[in-house]
């Protein structure tokens, strides 16, 4: 198991190995100091008793009494001002229920929540405080920072689902969190901005709890320190303890999602809080985005690695929506409806990195129903003439379909709501495909030569499949062997580590579009999931997802394909997303609410 898992980076690509080990993925042995300190795991529920206050002695370190090395010396760009934009509608206009309709989609939406309540009671009883539960084991897993992060990620959701008792314990749980301490020696910052800073600020945009906006306030404190740098680019991957000794500039080998998806949470913090440092700070990293748009490998797209020690973003001939640069695409259309519109630069970035993205990066795959789908894959770049498609599939790049949708909506591109569409029924198509209804990390197939018109040949899918696996000669046995499904000609990794990216698109175009037939995939989704992943106390990610539920049954594979790991973000996000498929269109509008990267909602600012 990874000491820090990543939301969207767990994909084994070679180059991510290299680019973990550059960043001491692999912890050095800690050494303690005196201000910021490394601790033992958190205490138990039993003794978290008192009030806040009495858990946060005023004289414990503090990150807002830092002084930065490097202060901003130019006036600070401010968040834009003006009247909110009246934006196109989003979400569609749902007709009324019949009696029918609604009792079964009630079910379905109880059923989900009971699923929520007994991961959160496990998590309660066996990993208070604890960034994530070990499901299988009861054990705990710290990888967060040791900072509560399955309680944090999950604060909204104990408030969407009406937990309210749950809610007000994890609250106080939550502001009592003390970030003087950490499980970790490398802070991942995008995780901890994703999860931590925008659990919070969901949380609060949903209650109001001050509790929430102040701990919410810490946590951006803590984390824009790691934009004290030269340059001000942040260390994506953060030393608190060597930050506090002596300067660091930034990394010259940097994911580029990890550098640029922290607008969202910084933004939405300045927002609440009226301190533009945060918004100053991700909009320069914004604004080196536009001024290099046009000058990359792959022009109007950025590559996997990126240099932010010499603030260049040019460098690399990798380009994917997938792994490693996700959400940096995800954001510019949130961003857009997150800033009503006033902040037009982030309609440039969108409307120049997807048209780049359409022509070079998605396919569409050969199958033997000649289904009307699309896929996203990976281009590597040899020169401006060459751009190599790699046909390759991500369950974790299943994001694009709502991103295409979202951003056909607010930009009023039709085009790009039917790419959405395609997107998201090839994920849907990936799961029924698989014995266990179960899609994989990673996949590899046949990318059809016309998009428009591409029919069945089982002679080229044999033939590739022979060509990916030298092993035998004999295809027959090749495809029994590798267990692959008719289509397939890999599968690059089996796992499925209870990912959110499909069903937050089947949810995205449900919304979008009101077909009822995303609700009723969703719940074939949910169903297969929970019958595959369900253990005593929760829900565990799974293995190998190429054998069926009968071969599992019979011991024919070994024995269970589950494994001890949980990520904070089943709950948080595969949960919530399953949970709001089900719920009436009014529960976090799409018209008043977008979605951060790790499923949670901020308040989009109004015309008045």
């Amino acid at each position: 198991m990874i000491s820090l898992p990543l939301r969207r980076f767990t994909v084994y690509f070679g180059i991510a190995a290299g680019i973990l080990l550059l960043f001491g993925y692999f912890h050095e042995p800690i050494v303690s100091q005196a201000r910021f300190r490394f601790r033992k795991p958190p205490p138990s529920i039993s003794a978290i008793t008192g009030s806040v206050d009495a858990a946060q002695p005023q004289d414990k370190f503090r990150w807002d009494t830092v002084k930065p090395r490097y202060p901003v010396t130019n006036p600070l760009t401010t968040l834009p001002t003006g009247t909110p934009k009246k934006l196109p509608q989003v979400q569609h206009t749902f007709k009324p229920e019949t009696p029918v309709q609604a009792t079964r989609r009630i079910e379905r939406r109880d059923a989900v929540k009971r699923t929520f309540a007994r991961c959160w009671d496990s998590y309660k009883q066996y990993a208070w405080l604890h960034d994530e539960l070990a499901p299988i084991s009861g054990g705990t897993m710290n990888g967060f920072g040791g900072w509560a992060a399955s309680l944090v990620d999950n604060l909204d959701n104990l408030w969407i689902m009406d937990m309210k008792p749950e809610f007000e314990e994890a609250v106080k749980a939550a502001a009592a969190i003390d970030l003087s301490m950490s499980t970790q020696e490398t802070i991942n910052v995008f995780e901890t901005t994703i999860r931590h800073l925008g659990g919070l600020l969901a949380a609060y945009d949903l209650s109001g709890d001050k509790r929430l906006l102040s701990k919410a306030t810490e946590f951006g404190e803590m984390l824009f320190r790691s934009f004290d740098t030269p340059n001000h680019l942040p260390i994506t991957r953060w030393k608190p303890q060597e930050y506090l000794k002596a300067a660091r500039e930034a990394d010259p080998v940097v994911l580029v999602a990890e550098i640029g998806s922290l607008t969202m949470e910084f933004t939405r913090l300045s927002q609440v809080t009226g301190d533009m440092k945060y918004y100053d700070a991700v909009a320069r990293i914004t604004r080196l985005f536009d001024a290099q748009q046009g000058k990359t490998h792959l022009p109007g797209m950025w590559p996997v690695v990126v240099n932010a020690k010499l603030a260049d973003l040019t460098g690399d001939t990798f380009f994917t929506l997938s792994a490693m640069s996700d959400s940096l695409y995800e954001y510019f259309p949130k961003m857009y409806a997150l800033l009503g519109g006033l902040e037009p630069v982030y309609k440039k970035l969108y409307d120049n990195s997807m048209r780049t993205a359409i022509k070079y990066n998605l396919w569409r795959p050969m199958t033997p129903d000649n289904a009307d789908i699309l896929i996203s894959g990976n281009v590597r770049v040899s020169s401006k003439e060459d751009a190599r498609l790699d046909p390759q599939g991500q369950h974790l790049v299943c994001f694009a379909g709502g991103m295409f949708a979202l951003g056909g909506k607010l930009f009023e591109e039709s085009e790009h709501v039917d790419v959405g569409k395609k997107l998201t029924d090839g994920c849907i198509w990936t799961y029924k495909a698989m014995p266990l209804g179960i899609m994989p990390e990673v996949f590899n197939m046949v990318a059809c030569e016309d998009r428009n018109s591409c029919k069945w040949d089982e002679e080229k899918w044999r033939q590739d499949v022979k060509s990916r696996h030298a092993e035998k000669d004999d295809v027959d046995e090749l495809v029994k062997d590798f267990r692959l499904p008719k289509g397939f000609t890999d599968l690059g990794d089996r796992r499925y580590i209870l990912r959110p990216e499909a069903i937050e698109s089947v949810f995205l175009l449900y919304r979008m579009t009101g077909e009822q037939y995303f609700q009723d995939a969703a719940w074939d989704m949910f169903s297969a999931i929970v019958n595959a992943t369900e253990t005593k106390l929760a829900n565990a990610a799974l293995s190998d997802i190429s054998f069926s539920i009968e071969q599992l049954a019979k011991g024919t594979t070994g024995g269970t394909t589950q494994f001890d790991s949980m990520e904070s973000f089943w709950m948080a996000e595969t949960l919530k997303y399953f949970y709001l498929t089900f719920s009436e269109p009014s529960l976090m509008d799409l018209d008043e609410y977008v979605f951060n990267t790790e499923a949670h909602a901020f308040k989009r600012p109004l015309p008045t």
